[in-house]
């Protein structure tokens, strides 16, 4: 009775920056519990890459190429994802850049511009078009992808830092406003996950080492650990949990 309650069966899902990383792992999770899955990616050959692989899983994928920084394309999105599936289940809010890395007195204005218009605009213009119909519709789930780093960004970090502690205010408010229309807003914080947008942090050793210092578990994720935290908040399982910050840090927080 109780796995029934993370099965996804014809929920439709909107996931942003799945064309690889964990926006396309957790898509994959999500395929495997039968929801039907919108992804995005700045590149459509990007998103049409992953979507073969998601519906190799059996699921039904509509791949749209949407940049996050972009206003107009965020409510093309989802203008798209009603007409064509009628409405949105769930978003998860996982498109996010980390252009500069260096000392917040060395970053310049346009690096601010950029990262703010990514991973907080962004996510607040696709929760909102998303939260609207789910409001209409009677409820629904917003999983927003933030960050270990807006607890305690690493050195280097502290404008994506900033993006991300915004992104779990965020959430906060988005939890308390939409309670009572039957629409839960929850984040993830992951700690330090192999990606491609991660990579070079891992492969400099310096930075590395430095970085594990704080990592009781002494390693960094994989994107298929981040999934099931997911599928968690997304699904009927956590039917009594919104406002609520998930770290999947192998510690480092605790």
């Amino acid at each position: 009775m109780y796995m029934e309650k993370f099965r996804m069966d014809g929920k439709v899902a909107v996931i942003t920056g799945a064309s690889r990383g964990i926006g396309k792992e957790i898509a994959l999770g999500f395929a495997e519990q039968g929801a039907r899955l919108v992804i995005t990616g700045r590149k459509q050959e990007g998103v049409n890459a992953a979507a073969e692989e998601i519906r190799g899983r059996g699921a039904q994928c509509l791949p749209l190429a949407c940049h996050m920084g972009n206003p107009d394309q965020i409510r093309d999105l989802f203008q798209r994802v009603v007409q064509t599936h009628g409405t949105v289940d769930v978003l998860v809010n996982n498109a996010a850049i980390n252009p500069f890395f260096g000392p917040v007195l060395q970053a310049d204005e346009g690096i601010w511009d950029k990262t703010v218009s990514v991973n907080l605009k962004g996510c607040f213009l696709a929760a909102q078009a998303a939260a609207r119909v789910m409001v209409e519709k009677g409820g629904g789930s917003i999983v927003n992808i933030a960050s270990a780093a807006a607890f305690s960004p690493p050195p280097g970090q502290g404008i994506y830092g900033i993006t991300k502690a915004g992104l779990v205010a965020m959430t906060k408010s988005f939890a308390k406003e939409l309670a009572q229309a039957g629409v839960r807003v929850n984040a993830i914080c992951p700690g330090l996950t192999e990606t491609r947008f991660s990579q070079m942090l891992i492969d400099t050793k310096e930075i590395y080492e430095i970085a594990m210092q704080m990592v009781p578990m002494k390693r960094h994720a994989q994107p298929s650990e981040i999934v099931c935290a997911a599928l968690y908040l997304a699904s009927d399982a956590s039917s009594y949990v919104t406002g609520s910050c998930i770290t999947v840090d192998g510690g480092q927080l605790s």
